[in-house]
């Protein structure tokens, strides 16, 4: 059975499949029911993994074992794999979380809390800094960032990150809502993000910037995030920022940051008259 990469390495993507399980299963699939010889032979799979592999995906959901001699399988509809896959997915996330939970409070937590607290205490500041790379993971720092604020917050912004702050971020804005740390941001404001911008003034002071196009977060006047590109010109998965620990940069940043910050708000007033 010869099937296209392309086809195969989705099918490993979405169901989180290694290589011989997804060439078992689509041959499967292609047959309905067979051995694990004929298997082994139409997906081009060594014969002495096919038994490994094949109580692998009936584990997982993916076939069931027919009995009598010889032992065939039989392929599940992919519709209810799906269901499948969706149960056991949720399933062992919960697991997962309940043992993360069980780790506040516990001794081994303050442990790697204490390694964490001498290893870092003799780091030199310079080398408090670091690439983030994809969205994601740039908005997981944003968020430990932010999180731990002690006064202040500023972020420059575009559009589109202006929604997805309101969509990512609002539980840490409130937060910092909570312990009176101050908020702002700047970003092009216009009918399209109204309802983000009603949002997000609950916690935060917020202006319109429509010339200068700029993406960093400052947080305390001394740690320092921005990312490299225009968000719309690169796809989440190669989006790129840049942590810095650095009070002197941080604090000579915000104080431009302060200046365009009045301008913005007398020229607010100027349209006002």
């Amino acid at each position: 059975m010869i099937v296209e990469k392309d086809f195969l390495s989705k099918v490993r993507r979405y169901f989180n499949l290694n290589l011989y399980e997804v060439k078992i299963w689509t041959a499967l699939l292609s047959r309905g029911v067979s051995t694990a010889g004929e298997l082994s032979e139409i997906a081009d799979v060594p014969r002495s993994r096919s038994y490994d592999i094949l109580e692998s995906l009936e584990k997982k959901g993916f076939i069931v074992m027919k009995m009598g001699k010889p032992i065939k399988y039989m392929a599940i509809p992919p519709k209810e794999v799906i269901e499948r896959v969706k149960k056991n997915v949720h399933k062992q996330a919960e697991t997962d979380v309940k043992k993360l939970e069980e780790l506040k409070g516990s001794d081994l937590l303050d442990e790697l809390s204490g390694l964490h607290t001498d290893g870092i205490e003799t780091v030199d500041p310079t080398d408090l800094s670091g690439s983030l790379k994809g969205r994601n993971n740039l908005y997981n720092h944003l968020d430990m960032t932010i999180r731990g604020a002690e006064k202040t917050v500023t972020i420059v912004t575009t559009k589109d990150g202006l929604k997805r702050k309101i969509t990512i971020l609002k539980p840490v804005f409130e937060q910092l809502k909570k312990r009176n740390v101050a908020v702002r941001i700047a970003a092009p404001l216009d009918k399209d993000v109204k309802e983000e911008v009603k949002e997000l003034q609950k916690y935060a002071e917020i202006r319109n910037i429509d010339k200068t196009k700029a993406r960093f977060v400052v947080v305390d006047s001394k740690e320092l995030i921005f990312m490299v590109m225009d968000d719309k010109d690169v796809h989440p998965s190669y989006d790129v920022g840049i942590w810095v620990n650095t009070p002197f940069f941080a604090s000579a940043l915000e104080d431009l940051f302060e200046l365009a910050w009045v301008d913005m708000e007398t020229a607010k007033k100027v349209l006002k008259l």
